[in-house]
């Protein structure tokens, strides 16, 4: 019998409440399908199960609040019945452990978030013999069918989602269904400001938990840009405009390549020991239009063409604005990378996102005098900054991520 419990996306999530069930016990799940809606401080999220099987019972009831590693739901394994299953161990006091295992950054049950980041595994099964009860859950069959998103504004503006009409697949209510609904209360205004609030005491307590535990170093280099700012402008003169390259996807494909090429600065921190991650991906810093902000991974960034990292980024960027993420592209980042050259500031010094260690921080490109062959001259530059967990690495270490990184910029038809 398998387990299925609630997830955690991060350092900042401690509970959620379960907004839906979009399974009933006795329907057959697979991998990848999306069995419940949960809300946290942060965002609305689909949680998707990463076993097939069949569902047995439902523990956890709509509206209740939970903890990350509660047991929301059991499903039997393929080929189980309620004769053969297998109960879940259960701990010293008789009943089933609730308490999961260590956070890892390893294979979690899939999850597709809205707006905003390990997750425990199956408990060990072993045989018992006392034959499983019928499935029971508090699921009522006709069950609301809405999408997180239209839950909450349906909740901002005082509807009740029993009374809309739903026009999405299988009279599923979408958020233009909400919108679009005739209206006799006044929007709650409160809503957004107090989920604003409550979201930055969620990135305040990971925040303070980043600074509080990880001995973070800094250390910065201001690079010149002349040769990449050159490239790109001769690259992108012979593309359509939407197919021109940003400088921020350089930057983000020089950081991982160096991530790569300097494997301390990439990996996690868990258990009192390094864990060096071999892939690369990173995780890049999205402010949200209501406030607050994430970073979700682009995966395997070292092994994509600029071209494709491009489509990425964009793509990374619009989903996440408008609440489309998955699970993976919270849980994977291997290294951060915090971007504020849009913003005119000279440079930024970030916290780093535990188990990550490292943060690299990239500041506005600037036109600066420096000594050219011999001659002064003005050119682009950026400042590139990292910040390191040194519990993981030294300053050399640093020092020589950052002089990689340079390297790589100096040769852009090389990325």
């Amino acid at each position: 019998m398998i387990e299925f419990r609630l997830p955690s996306l991060g350092a900042d999530m401690d509970e959620a409440k379960l907004t839906e069930w979009q399974i009933a016990p006795g329907d057959t799940v697979q991998k990848g399908q999306v069995v419940a809606e949960v809300e946290t401080t942060k965002s609305a999220i689909e949680v998707e199960t990463w076993h097939d099987g069949t569902v047995a019972e439902l523990k956890v009831e709509v509206d209740e609040t939970i903890p990350v590693g509660t047991v929301m739901a059991t499903f039997y394994e393929p080929g189980e019945t309620p004769s053969t299953a297998k109960q879940p161990a259960r701990d010293d006091a008789g009943a089933p452990s609730s308490t999961p295992p260590p956070a890892a950054p390893a294979e979690p049950d899939l999850v597709t978030a809205r707006t905003s980041p390990s997750t425990g595994s199956a408990a060990p099964s072993v045989p018992h013999t006392t034959t499983v009860p019928a499935p029971t859950g508090p699921v009522a069959p006709n069950r609301v069918r809405i999408s997180p998103a239209a839950r909450r504004r349906a909740r901002e503006l005082g509807l009740d989602p029993d009374r809309l009409r739903g026009t999405g697949p299988g009279g599923a209510i979408t958020l233009d269904d909400v919108e679009q609904h005739p209206r006799t209360t006044a929007p709650d205004s409160r809503a957004p400001d107090s989920r604003a609030r409550e979201m930055r005491r969620t990135i305040a307590a990971a925040m303070s938990r980043s600074k509080r535990e990880i001995p973070h170093y800094y250390l910065a280099e201001t690079i010149p840009m002349e040769t990449a700012s050159r490239w790109l402008s001769e690259r992108n003169a012979q593309h359509p405009v939407e197919e021109r390259l940003l400088p921020a996807v350089l930057i983000l494909k020089a950081v991982a390549v160096a991530a790569r090429k300097c494997p301390a600065m990439n990996g996690f921190w868990t258990d009192d020991e390094f864990t060096m991650q071999t892939r690369v991906h990173v995780g890049v810093a999205i402010a949200l239009r209501g406030g607050g902000l994430i970073a979700p991974a682009i995966h395997d960034v070292p092994d994509k063409s600029l071209d494709t990292l491009q489509s990425d980024l964009v793509d990374l960027v619009a989903r996440t604005r408008s609440g489309k993420l998955r699970s993976s592209e919270f849980t994977d980042s291997t290294i951060t990378v915090t971007n504020l050259g849009d913003n005119g500031v000279e440079a930024v010094f970030g916290a780093i996102y535990p188990p990550q260690v490292a943060l690299v921080g990239v500041g506005t490109m600037t036109q600066r005098p420096w000594i050219v062959d011999g001659e002064i001259k003005p050119i682009p530059v950026v400042t590139v900054s990292l910040s390191a967990d040194h519990r993981a690495s030294d300053g050399r270490q640093g020092a020589k991520f950052l002089s990689t990184i340079r390297e790589l910029l100096l040769r852009p038809h090389e990325l």
